[in-house]
């Protein structure tokens, strides 16, 4: 069986999560996806939100192979490839990152023990051009490190909270942010 790691700040779940996750799920046998704090960014929203947000999007795919596991988040994606290993022992994982991430890939918490454990799947993110140096650091430690066929839409959490352009989330997700309040502040 192929699974699919995807954990993500998720400040907040955008369209773009949603068709990262579809596309997952016609390429993976189960796809779990989570929300976790993000050690190199400042203030995000509480997790507890993200998480809450995450479990929206999952339901309103309708994939029965897009599984969120809230209990897999941790600042450091170490711990959450531990605790699949441990729970579904000799499977495949595959990591999922998005190319924005390459960079500092190879500082995050113990990264070479990490990528000796996965498989890491790279999705091109709109407007992020991979340094060629960047790629060349992860490939060695990574052994197993492939850039995705996919280009998804050009839309980002980031953007959301700077535009506050509801268009750019889920409606699910557009009316929970609207009835809890959040984002309201620029």
């Amino acid at each position: 069986m192929t699974i699919a790691l995807f954990g993500t700040s998720a400040d907040p779940p955008t369209a773009a999560h949603g068709d990262i996750l579809q596309w997952l799920s016609d390429r993976y046998d189960r796809v779990f996806v989570w929300a976790a704090d993000n050690p190199f960014k400042g203030q995000q929203t509480p997790l507890p939100y993200r998480q809450a947000m995450v479990n929206l999007l999952v339901r309103s795919l309708n994939r029965p192979n897009v599984e969120h596991h809230p209990e897999l988040s941790h600042p450091y994606t170490l711990y959450s490839v531990e605790q699949v290993k441990q729970r579904w022992p000799g499977e495949l994982f595959t990591l999922v990152v998005g190319s924005d991430v390459l960079r500092k890939l190879p500082q995050w918490y113990q990264a070479e023990k990490l990528l000796g454990q996965v498989q890491l799947l790279v999705l091109q993110r709109p407007g992020v051009v991979i340094d060629p140096q960047d790629w060349q650091v992860v490939q060695r430690l990574c052994p197993h490190v492939e850039l995705a066929n996919y280009r998804g839409p050009a839309v980002s959490s980031t953007t959301y909270r700077q535009q506050r352009d509801a268009q750019q989330l889920p409606p699910a997700i557009a009316q929970y942010i609207q009835e809890q309040g959040l984002y309201s502040q620029p």
